[in-house]
């Protein structure tokens, strides 16, 4: 087969170190900015983005060169370079170290979009932790409670 063709939509969920309260509103939209240009250099397309102080979705379509770890490392380490050169805090800006990924298909696509956009909403009654479990939960991710939060 001479071309690559695919089709693989990546949710990424990560948080602020210690799910400090960080990502203020007057600079989270270009935080949110940045990593869409990051994935656009690699040839993906950001399909929605939001978070709140706290924490972080990304919903894209991944090519399949590339690794979901090896992205989500880069996309952390830049946006936090680029945070932290900006100078908005009065401190050293870092993502807390792991992330979550989870998988959907092509007709999922608009209501995955909506949950992200409306993450304002979703956290009136839900707290990020909570949140976080219900994926885990929804996907049958085996996992342990200490490492997800510690």
């Amino acid at each position: 087969m001479a071309s690559t063709y695919s089709q693989i939509y990546i949710h990424i969920i990560f948080s602020v170190k210690d799910r400090e309260p960080l990502l203020k509103d007057n600079f989270r939209m270009e935080v949110f900015g940045y990593i869409r240009g990051i994935l656009k250099n690699k040839g993906m397309r950001l399909l929605a983005v939001n978070g709140l102080e706290d924490h972080i979705h990304l919903f894209f379509s991944l090519k399949p060169k590339y690794t979901v770890s090896d992205l989500v490392r880069e996309i952390k380490s830049n946006s936090s370079r680029f945070i932290n050169n900006k100078r908005w805090l009065p401190k050293k800006f870092e993502w807390q170290a792991g992330f979550g990924a989870f998988t959907y298909s092509h007709s999922q696509i608009e209501a995955v979009s909506n949950f992200i956009i409306n993450q304002e909403t979703h956290h009136q009654n839900r707290g990020f932790e909570n949140e976080y479990r219900l994926f885990l939960e929804k996907f049958n991710v085996d996992y342990k409670e200490e490492y997800c939060f510690g």
